[in-house]
């Protein structure tokens, strides 16, 4: 059985232009094109549609999604990794809601709010399901093993380096500094070594991160809100240093 593009688009609540996109970047070829020039979807292109979606939900970038796809050819073992992920956020997304209610009632009722039943759900594990599905599960559990490691203060000095690092770098991009300047390449070092606090940094993780940077709004924003384009520097840079310095 196969399926026209408006088929498909309208089931998955998206858009003929937007699959026409995922095809041409490779991630949607369609499983035929007619005479007419219209293009046909099978059974597996639904089974990766709906792949690509739920890594969308995720919040992967493109370029992300389609790496991922071509490390998950067996369809059935990336949809069964794709399930218990759902199935972790949906967990926390009960939490949130059995917080958000005890809160609710509590504040109404007068009675003593208790800080682990408002924040229930509510810290740095929501990218779980992200980091998991990016870069492995070992990867997320020593980010979270050292992240419960450290104290309160250790906790808001470790944000505020970040902070820090981020402004430093949009200072360095206002001043028109080159990605492998001496200045910018130890930022860069001081931000490797942030984030060694909490993963292994090597090459192609420094490059791929990097990349993220500019591929995905939330970690664009982070950067480009000290001036349009800091991303891009910090992008750069990154590649140049692990080029240079580190090793997989």
């Amino acid at each position: 059985m196969e399926w026209s593009i408006q088929d498909i688009a309208r089931s998955a609540g998206t858009t003929s232009r937007t699959l026409r996109h995922y095809g041409e970047l490779g991630l949607l070829p369609p499983s035929r094109v007619g005479p007419n020039g219209y293009r046909y979807y099978d059974q597996d292109s639904l089974v990766r549609l709906q792949r690509i979606l739920l890594l969308r939900e995720l919040g992967l970038g493109l370029p992300a999604i389609a790496g991922v796809l071509d490390g998950q050819a067996d369809a059935a073992v990336a949809l069964r990794s794709h399930l218990r992920l759902l199935e972790e956020e949906r967990e926390r997304i009960g939490r949130q809601i059995e917080s958000v209610r005890t809160t609710l009632r509590k504040t109404e009722g007068g009675e003593q709010l208790m800080a682990q039943e408002v924040f229930d759900g509510f810290n740095h594990t929501r990218y779980k399901a992200e980091v998991a599905e990016r870069w492995g599960r070992d990867a997320y559990e020593r980010g979270d093993r050292q992240w419960h490691s450290m104290s309160k203060e250790e906790r808001q000095r470790f944000q505020q380096d970040q902070l820090d690092i981020a402004a430093d770098f949009g200072a360095a991009h206002r001043a028109g500094l080159a990605p492998d300047s001496e200045q910018v390449q130890a930022i860069v070092a001081r931000h490797v070594r942030w984030l060694g606090v909490m993963a292994e940094t090597g090459k192609s993780y420094i490059i791929g991160l990097g990349q993220l940077y500019v591929d995905d709004p939330r970690f664009t924003q982070n950067y480009d809100v000290h001036g349009p384009g800091t991303a891009l520097l910090v992008r750069d840079a990154m590649k140049v240093y692990a080029e240079r310095h580190l090793a997989d």
